[in-house]
């Protein structure tokens, strides 16, 4: 949370247990070395620093990054556009990176670049907002086509959310205006009651607050004057108005700014980022008694949804055993099925990166939203059999990249499809399950129609 997280904030989290990232977005480089300096004074646990390239200057980002591997910064995590530079420059100096994505193309990109985990932010994130999905969708599909840790972010706020997120596969939860309504958290006073105070209907994603960030960068904001349009248009706008100051440093109306403690002004005009979890903060504790009630919250919804198995005598009892293992071939079928769909999502998501035709794009795409759903689909169907799902991609993707031109990648991806079509009509007789048979089913007819797509584009049909 860029400005809101300092030193104060970042040391509690880590003391309650969790792991804090200072928000240093387009700080200067006296108060990055110094509140990383703080954190490092009050624990010697790992945190992180996190930098947003595309709201940066050009000049500054690179210092702050230089600053950052000189401090020998253990984490650094980076939002927005998918800088290739910019990781590989923090890769090489060991540092450990993660990038919050937005959706399952970003994800891929991001993946591909050599990030260590993701950040998968739904729609109902406060602050920025990359993506349009529900984070639960997001999630899952995302979780399906990666091999790396993820991490949900998006208005959670409660133990009961954080539970379901993990038990849908996620490694970790994100808080973010969760952690704005603590008492350590650098955010105004004003801000964090306007939190408190607030409900579910009192968010709305807008572009309204804009400078500083680039074109058509949506925010997800407490309602306010600005939101209700008592300032004009924010984009017809020929002179900045000033309507606060930080330390020297004008808050202009329309900024991305929020406010901190360190500002005056008119707070009510100002950006108050806030997430759809925010009808369920309703008071201004500690960091670490926020930490502790979502985590105890969080630790008996867990064992709601996974109940202890209890081992009786009676045969009847080990049905769950038996079907499993009666499954174990199924199982296998279905992870080779999900290993060639998630090569062909990042084959696909390559592809797209490599070509401005709008023809290719448009096929591309909807080849990529067919293999992301299928992708989605047979991992939920391995774990609602009890297997294990593979994380491996198929030896389809590194053979199709081989391929330069992306006419004979495409005639490739089709020898793929073909593949999969073969492996679907073998594998549908040995299911029993209708819904599982529907789904591979719908599966199977959108591969045929793909290959018969991608033909007529190649003009082979």
């Amino acid at each position: 949370m860029g400005g809101v997280a300092r030193s104060e904030l970042v040391t509690a989290v880590t003391h309650a247990g969790g792991f804090g990232f200072l928000g240093m977005v387009r700080e200067p480089l006296a108060c990055i070395e110094r509140e990383v300096r703080q954190v490092r004074d009050q624990t010697s646990e790992r945190f992180g620093v996190n930098l947003i390239p595309a709201g940066t200057e050009a000049h500054l980002l690179h210092q702050q990054i230089q600053l950052c591997i000189t401090l020998d910064v253990p984490v650094v995590s980076l939002f927005w556009d998918v800088r290739r530079d910019v990781i590989e420059r923090l890769l090489e100096a060991g540092i450990t990176v993660v990038h919050q994505v937005g959706s399952v193309s970003q994800a891929i990109e991001a993946l591909e670049s050599g990030v260590h985990a993701l950040i998968v932010q739904g729609v109902e994130a406060g602050g920025h907002v990359y993506g349009r999905q529900p984070l639960e969708k997001l999630l899952g599909d995302v979780l399906a086509v990666v091999d790396i840790p993820v991490a949900a972010a998006g208005g959670i706020a409660t133990g009961e959310t954080v539970a379901k997120l993990l038990s849908h596969g996620a490694q970790a939860a994100v808080l973010g205006t969760a952690m704005l309504a603590t008492q350590e958290s650098f955010a105004h006073e004003y801000h964090k009651q306007r939190v408190v105070d607030a409900g579910l209907q009192d968010t709305v994603l807008t572009e309204d607050f804009h400078i500083n960030w680039p074109a058509h960068a949506a925010v997800r904001v407490l309602r306010n004057s600005v939101t209700r349009g008592e300032h004009g248009d924010p984009h017809t706008q020929a002179n900045q108005q000033v309507i606060g100051e930080e330390e020297g440093r004008p808050i202009y109306l329309f900024s991305t700014d929020s406010p901190l403690r360190s500002m005056t002004g008119d707070f009510e005009a100002m950006a108050l980022y806030a997430g759809l979890g925010v009808a369920q903060i309703t008071s201004i504790p500690t960091a670490a008694e926020r930490i502790e009630a979502i985590m105890q919250h969080a630790q008996r919804e867990w064992h709601r949804l996974h109940p202890a198995e209890i081992e009786l005598s009676s045969p009847v009892c080990y049905a769950p055993g038996f079907e499993r293992e009666r499954n174990a071939a199924l199982i296998a079928r279905l992870n080779e099925l999900l290993e060639a769909e998630r090569a062909g999502v990042r084959v696909t998501v390559q592809t797209l990166a490599q070509t401005q035709d709008p023809s290719t794009r448009s096929l591309v795409e909807a080849v990529l939203r067919d293999e992301a759903q299928w992708c989605t689909m047979l991992l939920h169907a391995i774990r609602e059999m009890g297997g294990k799902s593979s994380n491996r991609t198929g030896d389809f993707f590194p053979k199709a990249m081989a391929i330069s031109d992306v006419s004979e990648r495409l005639a490739f991806l089709n020898r793929g499809q073909g593949w999969v079509v073969k492996k679907l009509r073998e594998v549908l007789p040995l299911v029993d399950d209708p819904t599982l048979s529907h789904n591979l089913t719908r599966m199977l007819d959108a591969h045929l129609g793909n290959l018969d797509k991608v033909n007529q584009h190649l003009g082979l049909t």
